[in-house]
Formats: structure tokens, sequence, C-alpha cells
């Protein structure tokens, strides 16, 4: 397991919060949290070749967090992220960066080739050619491969094609409460409850999990005639960027290690309740759990 990655992949970026810029993005907040429990993790993105590229750089490297991010001809990502009086983000998203253009080079094929787990989102695939290049490393993954689709709705960027190709190339789908009644509106069955829809969704697409997160209302996760449930714990929170990428990161290392379902559910949510007690996405955990 040890020679096989758990990738990250799509947006690279600087999440610019009131009290300054962070290191953020999904795909490397997820690779950050998974690697943590000691499991082979790489970002795979693209970096601008400007000053910020070589923060990027300095950051993961400070982390050490791994990365596979070719330099191309555009700015590195960056989103204005302002804070509500509960800590809740709202974002600003640059458009026509250096995530928006990731090249499929052989290297980024060779990390594929010898991927055991990898995470990708929607919004990476606004642009066709980092589109277009994720749907290549996931047709390069081996066949038994954990694919995590974590849909991660933000503005405008996505489309129902874009969210259909995704879920038909997944075997875990992670969602929140909103986002399900937008793909619920989306793809035309509003009238369901939650947990039907979840089913619905699991069975169409063939999956074999489906997480949903509630915010304090919870979490779930589904998978062929049985649901795990775990409450929200209640924190001081500081803010809840990269939360929700904690969440994936450490479900993901924990099912990779051979714990069960409610296992992995129950320290999925511990985990991500920790980090909404710290500020920005990527604190150190290795203190506070284990597998």
């Amino acid at each position: 397991m040890k020679d096989k990655y758990v990738v990250g992949l799509g947006e690279a970026l600087w999440d610019v919060l009131p009290d300054g810029k962070k290191l953020g993005g999904a795909p490397a907040n997820f690779a950050y949290h998974a690697g943590q429990f000691g499991l082979n993790s790489i970002a795979v993105s693209a970096l601008g070749e400007d000053k910020l590229a070589e923060e990027t750089i300095e950051q993961l490297e400070g982390k050490g967090l791994n990365y596979v991010m070719p330099r191309v001809p555009y700015p590195t990502g960056t989103v204005q992220v302002e804070l509500d009086d509960e800590g809740i983000p709202t974002y600003d998203i640059k458009e026509n960066v250096a995530w928006d253009n990731i090249p499929f080079t052989d290297e980024v094929k060779a990390v594929a080739e010898n991927t055991l787990a990898v995470c990708w989102g929607s919004l990476a695939q606004r642009n066709v050619v980092s589109r277009e290049t994720i749907y290549k490393f996931l047709d390069n993954t081996p066949k038994d491969c954990l694919k995590i689709f974590d849909i991660n709705l933000r503005q405008n960027f996505y489309t129902k094609d874009v969210i259909c190709e995704s879920m038909k190339r997944c075997n875990i789908l992670k969602i929140n409460d909103e986002e399900l009644i937008q793909i619920g509106r989306m793809f035309g069955y509003p009238g369901l409850d939650i947990e039907n829809k979840c089913w619905l969704i699991l069975g169409k697409y063939n999956l074999d999990m489906l997480v949903l997160t509630c915010g304090v209302n919870g979490s779930y996760v589904f998978t062929p005639g049985c649901v795990s449930y775990q409450e929200t714990p209640r924190v001081e929170v500081a803010d809840t960027v990269g939360a929700g990428d904690s969440f994936t990161g450490s479900f993901c290392a924990a099912i990779l290690s051979g714990k069960t379902v409610r296992e992995a559910h129950k320290l999925a949510v511990e985990v991500s309740a920790y980090v909404c007690t710290q500020n920005g996405a990527m604190p150190d955990i290795k203190e506070h759990f284990e597998i």
C-alpha cells in the first residue's frame, strides 16, 4: 500500500481570509488529511509561473505534502473568503487560473497508474482542459481504485452533464444536504425526502457508498442495504474552511486501513469537528487522532 498513492485531484489555490491568506483547495486539503494517517498522499494540480506558486510549493513542502503541479502560463489560483458571524464561509473564486488548465503530463499519468484512492470535485471541471485531464486520470487508475467524487458545488461552476459524468465514474459520492437539494432539482426528483434521494442516487449510479453531511444535523453513510448515522459534535467554531475535506480524507484513510464503515464514519466526524475549532484548512491533527 505504501507504494500506491492517495490523490487529491483538482484545484490548488489560496484562500484569502480576513486574517490573511492560507493555502487551500479541496484536493490539497483532502490529500493533506489522508496523509496525516500515514498514507502516501499527493496533490495533483497546476501552478502559475509567479510568486504565489513559489509560496505554494514552500507551504506544501512545509506541510510534508507531496505534489505534482506542472507550471502553466496562468496565475496561481486565489479565492476571496468572507466569513459570517458563525464562521461560515462564502467564496469569490477567481477564473482562468492555473488549476483551470491542468495538463495531463507523463508524470500525472504515472501517478494515476499507481493510485489507491483519488478524490476530485466539480469545481476543477469548470474548464475543459482540467476536466479532460481529470477524466484521463480516472481512466488510467487501477480497476480496484477507490474513486471519491466530492461534489463540492461552488457558485455557478457546474453543469448537469459534469455532475452526471463524475457520478458515473465514482464509487463513493460525498455530498452535503444543500447540494443534495440542488441535485434533486437538477435531476428531477424534488419530492423525495433526504434519505430516499440518497437511496435513489446510490442505486441509480451503482455506488458502493454515498456520504451525506448535514452540518450540525449530523451525517450519514449509505451503503447498499445499510446506513450509518453520526451526530455532529458541538464545538467552538473558529471557521469551517476545509472541515468537509478533512472528513473525506480521514474517512478514506480509515476505509483503506480496513476499518468498518461505522468506524471510519465516527473518525471522520471527530476529525472534521476538531478542524472546525482551528483556523484554516490544514491544522496538524496527528497528536489527536490515529487509525
